[in-house]
């Protein structure tokens, strides 16, 4: 039996990893935005904590980027 995306919880949430990898000084990427916890976490997680990661790290960019 073949899994299906739906079938599937992680399949459904990609990877916001935009392959600008550097590391600030408190551990989150200048890319993604994600915590290097978050990063070593992201292929273990559920769809569920996949998403608040994605979110978090949004509100992470976001604050270090204020939008003009």
């Amino acid at each position: 039996m073949s899994s299906s995306p739906a079938s599937d919880p992680q399949a459904s949430v990609a990877s916001p990893c935009c392959r600008r990898c550097c590391l600030d000084e408190g551990d989150v990427c200048l890319g993604c935005g994600r915590s290097l916890g978050e990063i070593l976490e992201w292929n273990e997680a559920d769809g569920e904590r996949r998403r608040r990661i994605i979110a978090d790290a949004a509100q992470r960019r976001n604050k270090r980027s204020p939008a003009p």
